[in-house]
C-alpha cells in the first residue's frame, strides 16, 4: 500500500462548456481539475506559480474514471502527497461530486518534479514543501 497524505481540497464548479456532446464531463477536464487543485494547494504552500526561478513539471499524469459528472455541480477534488524523493513525488487525486462526497467518482495522480526552468534539469524539493509533505 502506498503511503500517502491528505495535503489539500478544493472545490471546483463544473461549468456548462465541460460537457460534451453526450451530455457529461469531457475526460480531458478531469485533468483540468486536478491540475487546479494542484495549483490551488502549491500556491497555499507559498510556492508562486509564476514559471520563473524553479518550480514543478508533471511528468505523467493519469486519471481512472468510475462515473460520469454533469452540469449543474461542484467537484470536490483531493490531493493526496506520497513520500518525496529528492527532487519528486507523486500526487494522488480522489474526485466526488460535492452533493455526493461518499461516491467517487474518478480517481488518479501525477509525478512532480521540482526543476530548474532556466537550466531544465531537476533540483532538490524545497525544505518547507519536502517537510509539509513528509510529515
Amino acid at each position: 500500500m502506498v503511503e500517502k497524505k491528505l495535503t489539500h481540497t478544493a472545490h471546483i464548479p463544473i461549468r456548462w462548456g465541460d460537457l460534451d456532446a453526450f451530455g457529461h464531463v469531457n475526460n480531458t477536464i478531469f485533468f483540468r481539475f486536478m491540475e487546479q487543485a494542484r495549483v490551488e494547494w502549491l500556491e497555499s504552500c507559498g510556492m508562486p506559480m509564476d514559471g520563473g526561478g524553479q518550480g514543478p513539471v508533471i511528468v505523467n499524469a493519469h486519471c481512472t474514471f468510475l462515473r460520469q459528472l454533469k452540469y449543474p455541480g461542484e467537484v470536490e477534488v483531493r490531493t493526496f502527497a506520497g513520500q518525496p524523493g529528492r527532487s519528486s513525488f507523486e500526487t494522488y487525486v480522489e474526485m466526488r461530486r460535492a452533493d455526493q462526497p461518499d461516491l467517487l467518482v474518478a480517481e488518479g495522480g501525477a509525478k512532480i518534479v521540482w526543476v530548474d526552468y532556466a537550466m531544465e534539469k531537476s533540483v532538490p524539493l524545497p525544505q518547507d514543501l519536502r517537510e509539509l509533505i513528509a510529515a
